[in-house]
């Protein structure tokens, strides 16, 4: 796909309902009493929230955005720098859809791996085109290949501007599982209140088993919500 051209202001991909430079888009929080890591919400309320690592085929996480806003579910998107210059038009489209959007490194590298310097780049190399795209640098910040940061990249997140990282207490395995009945059945198996989950946008897969997700979550009785309401 050849890299889209952000819309001017007003268009489709221009500052809009949920955001743009002359209306910010939300910002991270602080959440009292939760850990700087967070890996799930209450388990006293019938909520979840879905959680979906932002890169591949941009038609496909379009579809999965449509499919979660005609069920009413809203996800959060945690999209990674090098897929936004490259779709640009993504970062508007989640946040117009309802959806959080947030920060899951510039390069996508095994971030608990590099050195300070290095670290700290990647964080704040998405979050300054987060703010460009959509006038904030987005509400979460997650790990790029690993569950949970470690100490050091929770304090250069932290002075990145995420007061949180979000973890996940459900893996999906989508990244490495093979069909869709593999898929849902791990996240049914593991599904409860204040479950936060692991998901992938741009996987065939993925896109076929969201449905079967969503029916699995109604018919329990939860609502899927972003992360950001799971927490307040």
């Amino acid at each position: 796909h050849a890299p889209e051209r952000p819309g001017p202001a007003g268009s489709p991909s221009g500052a809009g309902r949920a955001g743009g430079p002359d209306r910010p888009a939300p910002v991270p929080r602080r959440f009292p009493g939760q850990p700087v890591q967070i890996d799930h919400g209450p388990r006293n309320r019938p909520q979840v929230a879905l959680t979906f690592h932002g890169e591949g085929d941009p038609a496909l996480a379009g579809r999965i955005l449509a499919d979660a806003e005609r069920a009413g579910a809203r996800l959060t998107v945690l999209a990674v720098g090098t897929w936004l210059d490259a779709h640009p038009r993504m970062a508007r489209r989640i946040l117009d859809g309802g959806h959080d959007l947030g920060n899951h490194t510039q390069s996508h590298l095994d971030i608990n791996a590099l050195d300070e310097d290095q670290a700290y780049a990647e964080i704040t190399g998405c979050a300054e085109r987060l703010r460009r795209l959509t006038g904030s640098i987005g509400t979460w910040f997650r790990p790029s290949r690993s569950r949970y940061a470690t100490p050091l990249v929770q304090d250069l997140a932290r002075r990145a501007g995420y007061p949180h990282v979000l973890a996940h207490d459900v893996d999906s395995l989508d990244a490495t599982a093979t069909g869709v009945a593999a898929v849902t059945r791990k996240v049914a198996g593991e599904l409860r209140d204040g479950a936060v989950v692991s998901l992938h946008l741009g996987r065939p897969d993925t896109v076929a088993a969201l449905p079967l997700l969503l029916t699995e979550i109604a018919r329990r009785r939860l609502r899927a919500v972003t992360a950001t309401e799971l927490l307040s």
